[in-house]
């Protein structure tokens, strides 16, 4: 399965894409798109589309991980990062993928093993899952750890449909 991971926003978005199971998985490629605070938004957003669909279009991921996020105490900064996670939604509704969305807490749970770990170790855990020694951007890291995320409630899915 390969599944690509997406932490959204509007500045930075970062882009991960994993293949394989929970236990064997495997790193195709990762990046962050930035998009300038001096562009328009529709070019914004019209970016960010056109590159989430391209990658759609060059790796064929079977499912999408997005996060959801909570932003409760800064409504500009939830707007304009709703306004990016509704385009990357559309982007996959377009090619017609599943999409599923994860909290911070239940990635952190997943990857660590705790709700509460820092950054750190949640980009500890995606480089040594995967076997990456490079240094690269949390935002890119993020969405590597949700695709790793789906690919571990995937196979508890599938576990559980097998004892039925």
């Amino acid at each position: 399965m390969i599944v690509l991971g997406i932490d959204p926003g509007l500045a930075n978005l970062g882009i991960g894409l994993v293949s394989g199971t929970a236990r064997k998985a495997v790193h195709i490629h990762h990046v962050c798109l930035i998009t300038e605070s001096a562009w328009i938004m529709p070019r914004r957003l019209q970016y960010i589309h056109a590159e989430v669909t391209r990658l759609i279009q060059e790796y064929q991921p079977e499912a999408v991980a997005i996060e959801d996020q909570i932003l409760r105490k800064q409504a500009d900064v939830a707007f304009k990062v709703g306004q990016a996670f509704g385009v990357v939604q559309l982007a996959c509704a377009q090619a017609g993928l599943p999409v599923h969305t994860y909290g911070p807490m239940q990635v952190k749970q997943t990857l660590v093993g705790t709700g509460r770990a820092d950054k750190e170790q949640v980009i500890y855990m995606v480089k040594a899952s995967l076997g990456i020694r490079e240094v690269f951007n949390n935002h890119a890291a993020d969405a590597l750890a949700l695709a790793l995320t789906h690919l571990a409630h995937q196979g508890v899915q599938q576990a559980l449909a097998g004892r039925r």
